[in-house]
This record gives C-alpha cells, sequence and structure tokens, in this order.
C-alpha cells in the first residue's frame, strides 16, 4: 500500500526552459541551441545542482568560452526568466492527493539552493509539502542513491510504500534499483492513469 508520494519539481509540477531567456539574446533558434548544447549544458548545470556556486560555476564557463561571456553571465544573472509557469494539470493531480489526506508527499529535485528561493516565493503549491529536499542544499543530486536515501531517512519513508514520480528516466531506474516504486513522468493526463492504476487516485 502506498503511503508516502515523492514528487520530482522541474518538467513535473513546474515549467522551467533557458529557452524562455535565450530566446531574447539569440534571433537565430539553431544558433541558441548550439550554444546551449555547447557552452551551459546540462551536465554543466548539474554541478550548480550539486552545490558548486552559481559564481564558480559561471567563471569556469567564461575562463573556457571568453568569446561567449556575456551570454554565459545571463545564464544566472537572468535565471528568473527560464522559470514558467506551474504545470497546472500536474498542481491539480497533486492538490487531489493532498486532499485525500491519505498520504505524506515530499518533493526530491535537483535545483541549485541558490536558485530554489526563486521557486519557493513564486509558487504558493510549494509550501503543500510535508517536506522538501534539495539537491544544491544536500550537495548531491539525482541519480545518486544516497541522496534518495537522505528524504527516506530524514522523513522516516520506508521504500515498500513509497511512489516517486519523476520526467528523468534515469532517476526513474534510480529510485526502482532501490526498491521504490516509480512512474516515469510524460503528461498529466498519463500520471492520472498510472495513478488510477495503483490505486492511489
Amino acid at each position: 500500500m502506498i503511503k508516502t508520494i515523492i514528487f520530482d519539481l522541474g518538467a513535473v509540477l513546474i515549467d522551467w526552459n533557458p529557452h524562455y531567456m535565450y530566446r531574447t539574446i539569440f534571433y537565430d533558434e539553431d544558433e541558441m541551441k548550439h550554444f546551449l548544447s555547447t557552452v551551459t549544458t546540462s551536465d554543466w548545470n548539474e554541478e550548480q545542482d550539486a552545490g558548486r556556486s552559481l559564481a564558480e560555476g559561471t567563471e569556469i564557463l567564461v575562463k573556457q568560452y571568453p568569446e561567449h561571456e556575456e551570454n554565459i553571465r545571463a545564464f544566472y544573472s537572468r535565471w528568473d526568466e527560464m522559470l514558467g509557469d506551474a504545470l497546472h494539470d500536474t498542481v491539480e493531480i497533486f492538490k487531489k492527493l493532498k486532499q485525500s489526506g491519505k498520504y505524506k508527499i515530499y518533493a526530491l529535485t535537483n535545483w541549485s539552493a541558490e536558485t530554489f528561493p526563486v521557486a519557493l516565493e513564486r509558487f504558493e503549491f510549494l509550501n503543500w509539502f510535508d517536506g522538501i529536499v534539495v539537491s544544491g542544499a544536500e550537495k548531491m543530486r539525482k541519480p545518486e542513491p544516497a541522496f534518495y536515501q537522505i528524504l527516506l531517512d530524514r522523513h522516516e519513508v520506508n521504500t515498500e510504500e513509497a511512489l516517486f514520480i519523476d520526467d528523468n528516466y534515469r532517476n526513474v531506474l534510480a529510485a526502482e534499483k532501490m526498491g521504490i516504486t516509480s512512474i516515469h513522468f510524460t503528461s498529466a493526463p498519463a500520471l492520472k492513469e498510472k495513478l488510477f492504476e495503483l490505486n492511489v487516485l
């Protein structure tokens, strides 16, 4: 029986996309995508999610790509412009689960400790969680098993009674290896269907 539900945040409950900000800098879509895939890459950003300071991460890239300095510095100086809206259909599912009173509900997120306060201020529903574990604050991130274990230990979660929801299949596989029932998030309707199948919703 599921007693605990663990949500990822980005691309599940919150829309975040660097394209929103960089489209105001680059007028050529292909040029923008090339910059994001070769300079401010996902791997680079994940190091900040894992606890490296924004300042250090920025200076490392500026040193590597001095010709892109202005655009590199924009990544975090204008980071709030990458933060889109709540993903309302998924938030509605979260709301129903919360209102049922049947579950403890937590968030486990790969997110810089320096930028997460912006999301906390913007999205009221983040206050509905019984606890949030942020990678940047813990200085480790998904899919590292030790990061999941922090949430399990801190909130006394039994893996056999937990359900994990994440859009990144890599993170889902890591949770499943720890014995946590998991759903690979692709859309709110698909999530709702899976929750019905599991008799959670």
